[in-house]
């Protein structure tokens, strides 16, 4: 089933895909990540216990004790976990597996509000951070239970900016399926310091959340994001990223993303990948994380 679309929206897409057009080749790249492992410095546990997780997806994730003997072959690995009351990923809890798993690797990091020296401890080993920014303190609070500031992620991405690539990752609907925090933290990113690549996500009500019985938000309303962040950004990569709704929802999402003027997309539905060939996009595959 496809959409119907305001004469409005579709005007914007059609905007979007003049501006993608201008500053990109004529190729999007399909990402389907199963050669990239996922590990957790924490195993199953966080001591946020976020609305939209309560640590469901550490739950899939490789515990760091036997990471080693489970990512044989695997060329790159995202570093991840649960965080503690203030926000933070521990990220120099393992630093001597974590030197061994990197050998030949590249390594994605999620790490949360670190500090300055977290960050300067685990320099060796970073290739690229994927960093949640958040737009609204309402939402903050709300969703993660933090004391936490906008200013606080601004203060976090600029560090992490200054020593790494950094891909910000903002997730459409987080608070309980409403939108709020999506359009001030991409007037706030505008603003700071540069990204190649901006990463957008979709809430998903997961089952054991406070989120549960939500909905996510409206496929147009999350159109209208992206759309949002291709014109304020003309020339960044648009990555829609591995968490969003599947079945019915993706397969209208995904094609509307491509007439947005996404560059890239994990586990495209179908739709999407016969719009990408009728509009004479050439198709590129890759096996890890989007943001490697």
């Amino acid at each position: 089933m496809t959409l119907p679309l305001t004469p409005a929206l579709a005007a914007k897409l059609e905007r979007c895909w003049d501006v993608r057009r201008a500053n990109f080749p004529d190729e999007i790249i399909f990402d389907y990540p199963v050669d990239t492992g996922v590990v957790s410095l924490t195993g199953a546990q966080c001591g946020l216990r976020c609305a939209h997780c309560n640590a469901a997806y550490l739950r899939h994730m490789i515990p760091i004790e036997s990471a080693l003997e489970r990512v044989a072959g695997a060329p790159s690995l995202l570093i991840s976990g649960g965080s503690d009351a203030r926000g933070r990923v521990p990220v120099a809890a393992h630093l001597a597996e974590i030197a061994t798993l990197a050998a030949g690797r590249r390594l994605n990091w999620h790490v949360g509000l670190i500090g300055e020296a977290e960050m300067d401890a685990i320099a060796p080993y970073v290739d690229t951070i994927s960093f949640d920014f958040v737009g609204d303190d309402a939402t903050i609070r709300e969703v993660y239970g933090l004391e936490a500031t906008v200013e606080d992620y601004v203060r976090v991405y600029e560090g992490l900016s200054r020593r790494f690539r950094v891909a910000p990752h903002l997730t459409i609907g987080l608070r309980g399926g409403q939108l709020g925090h999506e359009l001030p933290a991409l007037r706030r990113l505008s603003g700071m310091a540069p990204f190649d690549t901006l990463v957008f996500l979709v809430l998903i009500p997961t089952s054991g959340t406070a989120y549960a019985d939500r909905q996510p938000p409206t496929i147009a309303e999350v159109v209208e994001i992206i759309a949002e962040g291709r014109l304020l950004f003309p020339d960044r990569a648009i990555a829609l990223g591995c968490m969003r709704p599947r079945g019915d929802y993706r397969a209208q999402l995904d094609p509307l993303a491509v007439r947005a003027g996404v560059n890239r997309i994990v586990s495209p539905a179908r739709p999407a990948v016969q719009l990408a060939e009728e509009r004479g996009l050439r198709i590129i595959k890759r096996t890890e994380c989007c943001v490697l």
